[in-house]
């Protein structure tokens, strides 16, 4: 028996009769140690294999092949609903078919091709689109792009094989089948997101688990806004340290905290499946070159958070220049077509929504009289497009006597901005606490939108003190301010300032109409939840 042993890094490579096996030649690993006087986490003496030859390779991840599997299942369903639905209602569907008899049996072709055919092909077409890709699971705008190219993919590939099999279709049939697969599937893909980004915020299951690496300043960024975003689908499980703290520096994090790790036998231990590096001076470019090549294979996800921040997907681009991506940052669109576009939707659904909710407007007027003999409006002066004041009109919710009331009550003020907010703020009155809660006193701001001082979405309107509207602030004033918006949706009164003027910023900068619509969709939930109001 002919034997040989040679050595590459921790592993040996013995060779027996012609046989070949590799040998791992780590010692058995030491617990890690925590160090109280950092509070970091070092790694133990030995056991930490370090060749690309002794990687483990990470399982999949159950929740990925659990939410494809229902992903094909819905997307089989409403192929099948589709086909059924232009059955029923077309009646020269079956145009250009003809019944087949098979083994003294007649079959219906049409039938074969509606029930089994479309539904197959169009699964084969979503995979091929990359439709049940990871990188595009519980990714709304991706997950749209990808469908519509399916579905342009899937009209295509009908019109081929109805040319090659020489079949006169009903192009009515064909039509109305593709429109009808791109509303189903879109609906009920979009139904498995909210499914998904519930069971992410409730239990934060079906999420990514997450190695922050990076100084600890910018980890902990990283950690707040994807904490802060739950329904995102990542979960921060730990942080890496580059570089050991300084002597007598103390670590403080809301996550455990490791330093001098090898990053990819830590993930293994830790059962994480993302790496993220945070920051720019996280990594040297050669090290996140070598660390892009050890996860090959292995099923983690790379992440490199840059520095660019509250700048959304479509203003972003990639250009590769030889192997170095800059990022390309588009300028936000603050004028031209899209902002006239705009303001025509917003004053024709502020028209149709007076002439429709007039009635519910007369009977919350009515009631506002019948419970206190105080006026039905209320008037308020707020500072608008371009720095222009206007008067916002709202149902009274108030004491005709809270303006006078209100110096007794500064010091309980429960916001840090320039709105004056309590949570049982005893100037309110009992019908005005339900409107507030469904933001019916905000129906009055439909005459401000089409009188053009406001916007169905936009910043929040804001009291005329000029002098807080300083600095980066003042850029909020680009365009008109909403009657809902990002704080709408993103927790209304419980917003602290800073995070109020964030989100109006990040919508300055990123605003378009689908955004809009977005927004405006969110709205509907936030309100009948009432949460944030008061």
């Amino acid at each position: 028996m002919h034997v040989a042993i040679s050595r590459r890094g921790d592993v040996e490579r013995k060779v027996v009769s012609g046989q070949t096996q590799f040998l791992s030649t780590v010692a058995p690993p030491q617990a890690p140690r925590f160090d109280p006087d950092l509070g970091v986490i070092t790694p133990p003496s030995n056991g930490m294999p370090r060749s690309v030859f002794a990687r483990p390779v990470a399982p999949r991840v159950r929740w990925r092949r659990r939410y494809v599997a229902c992903l094909i299942l819905i997307d089989f369903v409403a192929a099948l609903a589709a086909s059924r639905t232009v059955v029923t209602l077309l009646d020269e569907a079956d145009a250009g078919f003809w019944d087949q008899r098979v083994l003294g049996s007649t079959i219906s072709a049409f039938a074969l091709v509606a029930n089994v055919g479309v539904p197959l092909m169009w699964m084969a077409i979503l995979a091929a689109a990359g439709a049940y890709d990871r990188r595009a699971l519980g990714r709304g705008t991706e997950e749209l792009k990808r469908v519509v190219r399916a579905n342009v993919a899937m009209a295509a590939t009908v019109s081929f094989l109805a040319l090659g099999f020489k079949k006169d279709l009903s192009r009515a049939t064909v039509a109305a089948i593709i429109l009808c697969l791109l509303f189903y599937a879109l609906v009920s893909r979009a139904g498995a997101r909210i499914v998904l980004r519930r069971i992410r915020r409730v239990s934060q299951r079906a999420s990514q688990r997450v190695l922050l690496v990076g100084r600890l300043s910018d980890a902990l960024a990283v950690h707040e806004v994807v904490t802060r975003n739950p329904g995102a689908g990542l979960r921060p499980i730990a942080i890496h340290l580059p570089h050991h703290p300084r002597p007598g520096e103390r670590v403080t994090a809301p996550v455990p905290v490791y330093v001098g790790w090898d990053l990819v036998p830590l993930v293994h231990q830790l059962g994480a499946d993302t790496i993220a590096v945070c920051g720019p001076a996280s990594l040297e470019s050669y090290e996140l070159r070598k660390l892009a090549w050890q996860l090959e294979g292995t099923g983690l996800d790379l992440v490199v958070v840059p520095q660019v921040t509250d700048v959304t997907g479509p203003r972003i681009h990639v250009r590769p220049i030889e192997g170095l991506p800059l990022l390309n940052v588009e300028e936000p669109t603050i004028s031209g077509l899209s902002l006239l576009v705009k303001s025509m939707l917003d004053r024709a659904v502020a028209l149709t929504g007076l002439v429709l909710l007039s009635p519910l407007l007369a009977g919350i007027a009515l009631a506002i009289k019948l419970t206190d003999r105080g006026p039905v409006l209320f008037r308020q002066t707020r500072i608008g497009h371009e720095g222009r004041a206007f008067k916002v009109w709202k149902f009274r919710t108030m004491y005709t006597d809270a303006e006078q009331r209100l110096e007794a009550l500064r010091d309980r003020n429960e916001s840090d901005g320039l709105l004056f907010k309590i949570k049982d703020d005893p100037r309110v009155t009992p019908i005005g606490r339900h409107l507030r809660g469904l933001s019916l006193d905000e129906l009055p701001q439909l005459v401000n939108v089409l009188t053009g001082q406001m916007s169905l979405v936009g910043p929040r309107p804001l009291p005329t003190e000029d002098d807080d509207y300083r600095g980066d602030v003042r850029r909020r004033l680009l365009v008109r301010p909403g009657i809902t918006g990002l704080w709408q949706i993103s927790g209304r009164s419980d917003l602290t300032w800073e995070d109020a003027v964030r989100l109006d910023l990040h919508y300055v900068d990123n605003w378009s109409l689908v955004y809009d619509l977005g927004i405006l969709w969110k709205t509907a939930s936030v309100v009948l939840a009432r949460r944030g109001a008061y």
